[in-house]
């Protein structure tokens, strides 16, 4: 009966200690857990910001582009505008 006790104290002194461990990583791994989650929001954040960045490099490269064919445009336009003065000033000249 002695031996009985002593099998079963030392049973529940195993069962005890493995316990321990157990909390002692179950710990652990909420201190992880609260860790990563901690990453991940950063890194969501940036992510965000990255993501905004580049819709915003988006709307300057389309605002880039538009300005770009509104120069052409004005281009176009001003060499017209010296081809018709040019060809004023002939008249003009030849009209002495």
């Amino acid at each position: 009966m002695e031996d009985s006790f002593k099998l079963l104290e030392e049973r529940v002194k195993r069962a005890a200690e493995r316990m321990r461990q157990l909390a002692a990583e179950n710990e652990s791994l909420h201190d992880e857990l609260a860790k990563s989650h901690a990453r991940a929001g950063e890194v969501e954040k940036r992510l965000s910001a990255a993501e905004r960045r580049e819709g915003e490099a988006g709307e300057e490269a389309r605002q880039l582009e538009a300005l770009g064919r509104e120069l052409k445009v004005l281009r176009r336009e001003r060499e017209e505008l010296r081809n018709r003065l040019a060809r004023l000033v002939d008249l003009l000249e030849g009209l002495d």
